[in-house]
């Protein structure tokens, strides 16, 4: 899996797993109609409590805020132009799940769903049942949460035989046998079918009822635990993306949280989409991704703002394909005698990609003469009617480039648009890391070594990432998310290459390795 770094993967546009920055509403009324195969979310519940605030990063801190600026009927109002968004998006095969508790499910199905859907598209109200400790003293304790499953027409996809579960034998009333084939079976009567007999064999499965007892809550030594306290199970999933959509479709997720639908999702052969407020819901997901490269599928990473030292030297033609797209124009997919044309606008008008700095004069003439001979009419066409000619794109222009752009202009009324690449994307500098190590303590077969962490950013520190094995080609981390920049590790004795992420509250990345040797003394090198 090729994945993103820091902010962005420059990918083909035909890569669309997406983990994306951002406000749900904002980003999904740029998503193209009918375009989205099945959706789940699961919004943060309507309980106006502190616990909500999971992650504890200004995105996720602000959009709590947003919600409770006043009662139910400000939550359902939040809510509901969301899934309106979410209804345009789907397909007419698609289908929607919505994940809530007893908070506020009446106010969802009754003023959001019913009036979006429809109540004729209502398809199953599922209650999740879980076994979680409590204690209840004036109640019955609430251990379920409900699942609105909607449609979008009826057409929507379900596929029954994906999602079948084991019958039980536990049915006295019935006759068990095994026929000639070594089926196992069960079969009774129907009096109302005038006495027919009805055979079930056990290998055929069943089809789940609408409450579901058989996938119980994350228990805190589960390996799929990451610590995100409303994370739910990845059985759960799989049974809703299973029974739900087809291998292919396209599965958005618009409330990612610890971004176990996006990881069911690709697991499965789906394509996905994964937003999220949080800065941490965004990169714990893209961390765990990069957990295990081997099983999931390329994807990229949309941040609010885009790491300079990334782009600035990445593969410059993998740079000239995306910031041509970010701008607006069609890239060439000539990356050898394109004669220095990396792509056109809608229109037609010539684009040039420079990934460098200081861009001079003789890029300004060659560039001229390719745009003449690209498509002369054209070139003619704009000049007369005071059109760019084409667009140059780079990190900055010299004083020489900056001054030839104004005489043309002025003498022969061509203009040249000179625009530097901050304008198209915001940049920032990703933060910056040093780690110092210390023994704590030994014994015969094990050391164990304090690691201490100290970043520099302008934007704020969120958490840092550990992978005590690194291989140069992949980050895989052994503790996910480390809030403090403490830890303590216990090493046999050898050596060790360990790096260490930093991310900032823009979600950019800093990256510190080196080589630990434990054989007597602690020796650190890079």
């Amino acid at each position: 899996m090729q994945k993103a770094v820091e902010s962005v993967k420059f990918s083909k546009p035909t890569a669309i797993n997406k983990i994306i920055l951002g406000d749900n509403l904002d980003i999904m009324r740029r998503l193209e109609e009918e375009s989205i195969d099945f959706i789940y979310l699961d919004p943060p519940f309507f309980s106006n409590k502190n616990y909500e605030i999971i992650w504890g990063d200004e995105g996720e801190i602000r959009s709590f805020k947003d919600r409770w600026a006043g009662g139910i009927d400000h939550y359902i109002t939040w809510l509901k132009e969301r899934v309106e968004q979410m209804y345009r998006l789907l397909k007419p095969t698609g289908s929607l799940f919505l994940h809530c508790d007893w908070h506020a499910d009446a106010y969802i199905r009754v003023f959001i769903l019913d009036k979006i859907f429809g109540e004729k598209n209502f398809i199953n109200q599922i209650i999740w049942h879980y076994n979680t400790g409590g204690k209840g003293k004036k109640s019955f304790l609430r251990k379920h949460d409900t699942i609105f499953f909607y449609a979008k027409s009826k057409k929507y996809v379900f596929n029954q035989d994906l999602v079948k579960i084991p019958r039980t034998a536990g049915t006295a009333h019935l006759r068990h046998g095994t026929d000639e084939n070594g089926r196992e079976y069960y079969e009774d009567f129907s009096p109302r079918k005038s006495g027919k007999q009805y055979r079930w064999y056990l290998d055929e499965g069943l089809t789940p009822m609408d409450v579901w007892l058989d996938i119980q809550a994350i228990n805190p030594s589960a390996r799929e635990r990451i610590g995100y306290p409303t994370q739910k199970p990845e059985a759960l999933m799989e049974r809703i993306i299973q029974c739900a959509s087809n291998e292919g479709d396209l599965v958005l997720d618009p409330f990612l949280g610890g971004g176990t639908t996006a990881i069911v999702a690709d697991r499965l052969n789906r394509r996905w989409i994964g937003i999220d407020q949080s800065v941490q819901a965004v990169k714990v997901t893209d961390l765990r991704f990069q957990q295990h490269p081997e099983y999931f599928s390329e994807y990229t990473v949309q941040l609010h703002k885009y790491d300079y030292d990334k782009i600035r030297n990445d593969d410059p033609f993998d740079f000239q394909t995306w910031i041509v797209q970010q701008y607006g124009g069609i890239p060439n997919i000539r990356k050898v005698g394109d004669l220095g044309i990396d792509g056109k606008m809608p229109d037609g008008t010539p684009i040039q990609a420079k990934r460098s700095e200081d861009i001079g004069r003789n890029v300004i003439d060659n560039f001229l003469s390719a745009a003449k001979r690209s498509d002369s009419k054209l070139f003619a066409g704009n000049q007369k009617a005071g059109r760019p000619i084409g667009i140059i794109i780079a990190f900055s222009f010299g004083k020489g480039a900056i001054q030839e752009a104004a005489r043309l202009k002025l003498s022969d009324n061509i203009i040249l648009k000179l625009v530097p690449v901050d304008e198209i994307v915001p940049l920032a500098k990703k933060p910056a890391i040093s780690v110092t190590v210390k023994e704590v303590s030994r014994n015969s077969t094990e050391r164990n070594i304090e690691f201490t962490a100290t970043a520099n950013s302008d934007a704020g520190v969120e958490f840092y990432s550990w992978d005590f094995s690194y291989n140069e080609k992949m980050f895989k981390p052994d503790i996910l998310r480390d809030t403090e920049g403490q830890i303590r590790y216990q090493f046999k004795p050898g050596s060790y290459r360990i790096a260490v992420k930093v991310i900032d509250n823009e979600g950019l990345e800093g990256l510190e390795v080196f080589t630990l040797t434990l054989n007597g003394k602690i020796k650190r090198t890079k």
